[in-house]
């Protein structure tokens, strides 16, 4: 990282500092200086580092974008404030954050279960600072992946704090809306979700920014699922075509909990999703799907680990993509079954529909296996449409790029199909069909 690049995060926290949340909390002043010397030494993840060797950040580190500090304001022109009722989904619990703020004006929080908790991390940093300081240092002291995840809680800001009592099961997803509304700003979001045992949630993270603005998103998602408690995690990207977007997701499984994530990224000119799981205890379950669709020059990168830590786990990944143009996508799953989780089932699939001669993709599965009792298995495929099938679809009276785009169609709603969240399964296929050539749009 160049001495200037270093310079501006040095200059913008000390001129932020006195303003971040919690700010006269000691121990979280500590790891926010902790977190900046790290990512002083360093830096921006590079090309030579083998999670990277895909995706270059040169352009996000040439770029000065201002860190945004949490103001929450009544004052949203018309537009903006249509923008958040177009995309709320119906019959959720709202979370509304405008550049990197929380806004309850426009949040819409219903009637919540008798010991649920659902606010603003900022808020709550504020209010009731003791419940949060094991969660946000758990990982904090020692682990930091990349210079993007020190920055985060160098400069982390506002988020959502949600905590399922034990046995709770809410009736209603949570949305939490993370929309952008200016150019030339970095926010660094961060959530909490503790979802106590026997208890159930889903969640609905969505980033999304007005067109044309170019901005850097960089957030992290931390979750903690306590004994059979069951957790969904829906994430939805949707920035500007000339956004930035880097985010990480860390689930934490104890005892016969279960975990349903899809990532879906749509947007952004340049996105990396880091997914980590730790099935920690024995009789856990996961399953990970993801869909990106790609095009122009956009370039989406999916990194996926799963531990096996712990005897009788079981975790299932599925991810597909569709490139077109001259984009570019990423995907390595790992999966590391460890020396102790005997009786571990995993399995792993990538698949890749190439739209055009100039669309790349570079998939990596990988398998870790430390212990001789498992059931184990990978596997990626990259391609195009079938010939043949066009062919059948155009005998049956249906013009070539109506066939085209209605294979594409199937091949991605295999991936919404599996949602359990109704709303969010019908805005994804409205999105996917907004993809498509106009034929194919009004398909039941």
């Amino acid at each position: 990282m160049s001495a200037s690049g270093l310079e501006h995060y040095l200059a913008e926290f000390d001129r932020v500092e006195a303003a971040l949340p919690g700010r006269r909390l000691g121990w979280l002043a500590h790891a926010r200086r902790q977190a900046l010397d790290h990512f002083a030494q360093a830096g921006f993840p590079t090309l030579r580092q083998e999670d990277w060797k895909y995706t270059s950040v040169a352009a996000l580190e040439r770029s000065r974008f201002a860190v945004t500090l949490p103001q929450a304001g009544d004052g949203l022109d018309a537009a903006v404030a249509a923008r958040i009722e177009a995309l709320a989904l119906a019959g959720a619990h709202l979370l509304v954050f405008v550049n990197g703020a929380h806004q309850p004006r426009w949040s819409r929080i219903g009637a919540l279960p008798a010991g649920m908790e659902l606010a603003s991390l900022a808020a709550t940093l504020e209010r009731a600072p003791d419940c949060l300081e094991a969660l946000l240092l758990r990982r904090a002291s020692d682990y930091y992946p990349s210079g993007f995840a020190a920055l985060n809680m160098a400069f982390m800001t506002d988020g959502a704090y949600i905590r399922v009592a034990p046995g709770t099961v809410p009736e209603q997803p949570i949305h939490l809306l993370f929309l952008a509304t200016a150019g030339e700003l970095a926010t660094h979001a961060r959530n909490l979700v503790v979802a106590q045992a026997g208890s159930q949630v889903c969640i609905v993270e969505h980033h999304a920014g007005l067109d044309g603005l170019g901005y850097c998103t960089n957030t992290i998602t931390d979750i903690v699922a306590e004994r059979d408690a069951q957790v969904e995690h829906h994430k939805l990207q949707q920035e500007s075509l000339k956004a930035f977007h880097i985010a990480g997701v860390n689930l934490d499984q104890r005892q016969g909990s279960r975990f349903t994530s899809s990532s879906f990224a749509l947007g952004s000119a340049l996105a990396r999703v880091d997914i980590e799981v730790g099935l920690n205890a024995e009789h856990t379950e996961c399953s990970l799907d993801g869909l990106y669709m790609t095009a122009g020059r956009q370039h989406i990168d999916h990194h996926t680990r799963i531990d096996h830590a712990s005897p009788h786990s079981k975790s299932r990944e599925l991810y597909k993509g569709v490139l077109a143009g001259a984009s570019r996508a990423v995907f390595n799953g790992k999966v590391v079954v460890h020396a102790d989780a005997q009786h571990s089932d995993a399995h792993q699939s990538n698949r890749n529909l190439l739209l055009s001669d100039q669309a790349e993709v570079d998939t990596k599965p990988q398998l870790e296996i430390y212990a001789d009792d498992v059931k184990c298995g990978h596997g990626a495929t990259v391609g195009q449409l079938d010939a043949e099938q066009i062919y059948y679809l155009r005998s049956r009276g249906m013009d070539a790029a109506a066939a085209r785009a209605l294979l594409t169609f199937a091949f991605a709603e295999e991936v919404v199909r599996r949602l359990g969240s109704a709303p969010l399964r019908t805005r994804l296929e409205t999105l996917l069909r907004g993809k498509l050539p106009e034929p194919v749009k009004e398909l039941p």
